[in-house]
Formats: structure tokens, C-alpha cells, sequence
């Protein structure tokens, strides 16, 4: 093996590992957030009346969770419930627009 493919081996080498940590980074750095999903578009296990991705049933149901970026959980811009009470995510099951 010649010296130039020893050289592009370990490049590529290294320029994998790179990537993947980059995308483990990536992957870690999102956070559960509930109470910002729509209607049917949550990520997994929102709790009870619901069993995993895309069941929730209610906009902004309180404990159907979907996973955002870390620290922007609580800033996510929700339109507030029909008696003008502001509404937020949280990264705990709220109790707040559960299914009837």
C-alpha cells in the first residue's frame, strides 16, 4: 500500500469518527417537550389515550411530548387556550388540554 492511500485511509478514518460524534452530538441535544405537538404529530409515549408517535388527540395535549432542541422547550411561541390563558411547553407532562 503506497504512502498517498495509508494518508487517505486514516483521512477517511478520522473524518468518519468526526461525523459520527457529530451527529451523537446532534441526537443528544434535543429534549422532551410537551404540550407543543399538534393533534396526531407527537413523538412516542404521550400517556394515557395514547400509545406512541402520532396518537395524541388534541392540539397542544399536556402530556403528548415531541422532541425539540435543549433550552427551547419553554420558548416555543403557542397560541393561548380559548379563555386566553397563555400556554407553554414543559419538559413534565402537563394537565392541561387532555383528551375528554
Amino acid at each position: 500500500m503506497s504512502n498517498t492511500t495509508k494518508v487517505l485511509a486514516i483521512a477517511a478514518t478520522v473524518a468518519a469518527a468526526v461525523a459520527a460524534q457529530a451527529t451523537t452530538a446532534t441526537a443528544q441535544a434535543k429534549e422532551k417537550c410537551y404540550g407543543v405537538s399538534l393533534a396526531g404529530e407527537n413523538d412516542c409515549a404521550a400517556g394515557p389515550g395514547t400509545t406512541c408517535a402520532g396518537t395524541s388527540t388534541v392540539d397542544y395535549q399536556g402530556n403528548a411530548w415531541t422532541l425539540v432542541d435543549n433550552g427551547t422547550c419553554a420558548e416555543i411561541d403557542l397560541p393561548a387556550m380559548a379563555d386566553g390563558t397563555a400556554r407553554a411547553g414543559s419538559l413534565e407532562p402537563l394537565e392541561r388540554d387532555l383528551p375528554a
